[in-house]
């Protein structure tokens, strides 16, 4: 059984009870989902009481970070720059807990393994209470199973942890957080933000995608979790077979030089392409016929939620929180991981079937509007905060 939330009615809550909370992440360039719903987030919490910034520790002079902070700046949220010169930059410390102290802030919320080290560290100079959302495990160097480490002794000392996803959630109970402390809340979008404004058609034209051919994309961080290899993979055999496709794959990473690479060797570069980083993703997703998540590890991907407000049909693998957002031929399609044969079978099932598309992709849009409204997901955020704080109905009235 999932730990669930006690509510406390907005009409029992004192508005002058204001408790200051500080987001905390590290990020390398443009960030990647997470960054969908932290700085999103201050806009809603302040109107619970709960004034809330983010502050982004980064590699200095690093190009991707000002792109986050133009995000941030659109949707008026109060963003603070801490440079990270890695491991051993005590300058890091200092400068939280300068603005720990500035801003007095009561609650601390980390979203990685450093983040939730260096909250355990300050809150022993500044007194505050500790929450942490888990996003996801992903092994990208010989140091990443370290910080896993000390991700897990971190969570077991935290007020609360909160998982994106069921699995995840698991995870942690295994770990050896308790249940009490732990809480399952998945990811949510803007349904008003991610709204259809262009028709499929004219959205391939402002991209420069060809209307004549049935358009496949996928977007992420270009790493080896994603297996976007699979994708180009499958994808160039259809192509040989004759099938008028396109793959196009918004997104920057680590193995963009490999990927391309690949494409090079298929022989297939005009029709499978790799577009980088895009400030035009909702444009993007409106263009595409088909969206394809083929990833090995995830949480609960944001950009599933945003294809599905689209109106675009997805096809996913059965990654962790995915099975339990798409229910297989009714708002989505699933496959397993790491098999080709599937994902070129279903494939050419959806291109040759227009009305099944359509219907997935309606359906998709209903499930999100009914299920993962971001207004919902902040209202349980709030709820835990309360909880922490030992506030109830008769306390805060």
């Amino acid at each position: 059984m999932i730990n669930e939330i006690v509510p406390i009615s907005s009409e029992k809550r004192c508005p002058n009870t204001k408790t200051v909370v500080l987001e905390t992440r590290v990020v390398t360039g443009e960030g990647g989902g997470p960054e969908k719903t932290i700085i999103n987030t201050p806009r809603y919490m302040a109107s619970y009481g709960y004034p809330t910034y983010c502050a982004y520790m980064h590699p200095p002079k690093d190009p991707g970070f000002s792109v986050i902070q133009k995000r941030a700046e659109n949707l008026g949220c109060p963003m603070i720059s801490v440079e990270d010169r890695g491991v051993f930059d005590r300058s890091v410390s200092a400068k939280l807990l300068e603005i720990c102290r500035e801003k007095e802030v009561g609650i601390w919320h980390g979203h990685d393994y450093k983040s939730n080290f260096l909250g355990l560290r300050l809150q022993k100079a500044h007194p505050m209470k500790l929450i942490t959302t888990v996003h996801g495990w992903v092994r990208h160097t010989w140091k990443t199973p370290v910080y896993y480490l000390v991700d897990k002794w971190c969570l077991r000392r935290y007020d609360h942890v909160i998982c994106v996803s069921h699995d995840l959630y698991e995870q942690c109970l295994r770990l050896g957080v308790k249940k009490e402390r732990c809480s399952l809340i998945e990811n949510a979008i803007d349904t008003m933000q991610y709204s259809r404004t262009l028709k499929v058609e004219d959205a391939k034209e402002k991209l420069g995608f060809p209307k004549d051919r049935f358009v496949i994309g996928a977007c992420g961080r270009l790493s080896p979790e994603k297996n976007f290899a699979g994708l180009i993979r499958v994808t160039a055999e259809l192509l040989k077979e004759g099938l008028p496709i396109s793959l196009f794959i918004a997104g920057d990473g680590p193995i963009r030089d490999a990927l391309q690479k690949q494409i090079q060797l298929t022989g297939y570069s005009d029709q499978i392409r790799l577009l980088g980083f895009r400030d035009d993703i909702m444009t993007f997703y409106q263009g595409l016929d088909l969206f394809v998540l083929n990833s090995l590890r995830e949480g609960l991907p944001n950009v599933v939620l945003e294809a599905m407000a689209y109106e675009v049909p997805v096809l996913s693998t059965r990654v962790a929180g995915v099975p339990r957002l798409i229910t297989n031929g009714y708002d989505g399609v699933l496959i397993d991981m790491k098999n080709d044969v599937e994902l070129k079978v279903r494939l050419k099932t959806l291109l040759e079937d227009a009305d099944y598309r359509r219907m997935i992709g309606e359906n998709g849009n209903f499930t999100i509007k009914r299920q993962y409204s971001f207004g919902v997901r902040m209202k349980k955020i709030r709820d835990i905060y309360d909880q922490i704080l030992g506030f109830t109905p008769q306390e805060k009235n």
